[in-house]
């Protein structure tokens, strides 16, 4: 029987956890750049991050389908936070270095793969149909929250006791969401794939269904596109760009921070409603509403009021985004077949994102920064729009991903077969 108040306890207490991580990463963040000086060694960490999971979601739906998802959650996480420890212990001896943080990295997007589809799993076995479109609002209300919370706690914990009090602090988070999975959630357990079945079997019982259902292939296709515009920019290029345009931290943290509160209204709203009667139009149209509003905005702003605006403009609409794919998501792919499904759609989605990231330093450094610094009849124009100086070519960075995603998102909205789904 599904039980909403299970989720709920469920939903804090990984919350928590998710807080503690996102302070880790964030202090992480400080201590690379602090030994390096690179920009592009904290890219990498995202990378090293993102290549495994996706590498790994191909393969590990069969894994979650047969398997007890409390139980790949209990040891994906464990492994985690052993991960976590490790670097503690680093850290207490004085031997970390930056390739511990890439390599420590790589193994939790290893363990993110059978981590984030089996609570998506879980989700779904512990909601109402009818509450999935809210629960995607508080998920989008919490990981936002996290968003805002967790550089201000983290930098004060970081300046207070270093980067080993952040560390211990996210292992008692963990110890926190560990225990309360472990005694508290229970999670009804329905096994959708043959034990006898290959990995490989069980991958392509997952791609087999999507070859069926075009609908949602194509909604993962797009939104895969729409992954890369958005990571060309705000993964890399946001805070370089503010902080090249302003001159002031301070005008980053209160961009940064509006753009947190942009997603928690928008969790907030998605949560409070009863969703939406046609979730095609609330995907593509929330994502051509931040693509037009949120990055043309933040091209052509000049002042931290406008790129606040850009901000709450490209954050509240990603709630309603997520919303409406869940929804779709669980209404059409059956219960033993969503841990395959929710993998296959994780690798296809996030597949973009590492290009994405490394792309737009390249672009930003090599090309659109050089570009706007030339006497060239076209930067010329640009800056008109944009402006000039520096900064000026990651803002021409924002306008193409502006119109680029705009125009994705009002063509995938015309697919036929997205059209099916309504």
């Amino acid at each position: 029987m599904k039980n909403y108040k299970n989720f709920i306890l469920f939903w804090l207490s990984q919350s928590v956890s998710q807080l503690g991580s996102a302070m880790t990463g964030f202090a992480l963040i400080l201590w690379t750049y602090e030994q390096s000086g690179s920009a592009m060694s904290v890219s990498l960490m995202s990378f090293c991050n993102y290549v495994p999971y996706i590498l790994v979601s191909l393969f590990a739906g069969t894994f979650v389908d047969r398997h007890s998802k409390k139980a790949i959650m209990l040891i994906s996480d464990s492994i985690a936070a052993l991960c976590t420890l490790a670097v503690l212990v680093l850290s207490v001896g004085d031997h970390l270095a930056v390739w511990n943080i890439y390599a420590v990295n790589a193994v939790i997007g290893f363990m993110n793969a059978f981590q984030q589809p089996a609570s998506s799993v879980a989700v779904g076995k512990m909601v109402p149909k009818e509450k999935l479109s809210n629960v995607s609002g508080m998920n989008s209300f919490s990981s936002n929250l996290v968003t805002v919370l967790n550089p201000v706690i983290a930098a004060f914990v970081y300046s207070f006791g270093g980067l080993k009090l952040v560390l211990l602090i996210d292992i008692c988070s963990f110890l926190f969401a560990f225990f309360v999975l472990l005694f508290a959630i229970h999670i009804s357990e329905e096994y959708g794939a043959d034990k006898k079945d290959s990995v490989l079997s069980g991958t392509k019982a997952g791609f087999k269904f999507l070859k069926k259902e075009k609908g949602l292939l194509f909604i993962m296709l797009t939104l895969a596109m729409i992954n890369f515009f958005s990571r060309v920019t705000y993964e890399n290029i946001l805070s370089p760009m503010l902080l090249s345009r302003s001159g002031s931290s301070v005008t980053l943290g209160i961009v940064n921070a509006v753009m947190g509160i942009g997603g928690i209204v928008g969790g907030i709203i998605v949560s409070a409603g009863k969703g939406s009667k046609n979730n095609i139009k609330m995907i593509y149209f929330s994502a051509a509403i931040s693509f037009f509003f949120g990055d043309l905005l933040m091209a052509v702003g000049r002042n931290p009021i406008m790129w606040s605006l850009a901000a709450i403009a490209a954050s509240l609409p990603i709630s309603f985004i997520m919303a409406g794919q869940n929804v779709i998501m669980y209404d059409k792919v059956p219960e033993e077949m969503q841990g395959r499904v929710f993998s296959a759609r994780n690798a296809i989605q996030f597949s973009t994102i590492p290009i994405g990231i490394l792309l737009g330093g390249f672009l930003a450094d090599y090309v659109f920064e050089p570009f706007m610094r030339s006497d060239n009849p076209v930067s010329n124009v640009l800056s008109i729009i944009v402006g000039s100086g520096r900064g000026s070519g990651m803002a021409v960075m924002f306008l193409c991903t502006g119109v680029c995603g705009t125009v994705v998102s009002v063509l995938s909205y015309k697919n036929k077969e997205i059209q099916k789904l309504k």
